[in-house]
């Protein structure tokens, strides 16, 4: 859940950005944001769930 909740500021926060800096427009903002929540409640969704947990698996197992 921690993964899930950081994620979705990180998200938010990138499109907070590109909204202030003119790189993306309302329109495709609000369309961008109905997608994932139409998308989560799909059968798709335990699959991204599953590999974005194992994608953050790996990226904290890389000792620097």
């Amino acid at each position: 859940m921690a993964i899930s909740l950081s994620v979705v500021v990180v998200l938010a926060i990138v499109l907070f950005v590109m909204l202030r800096g003119g790189t993306l427009k309302g329109g495709p903002a609000i369309v961008a944001i109905l997608f994932g929540f139409f998308l989560a409640s799909t059968g798709l969704a335990p699959d991204i769930h599953r590999f974005l947990d194992s994608l953050a698996n790996t990226i904290n197992q890389i000792k620097l």
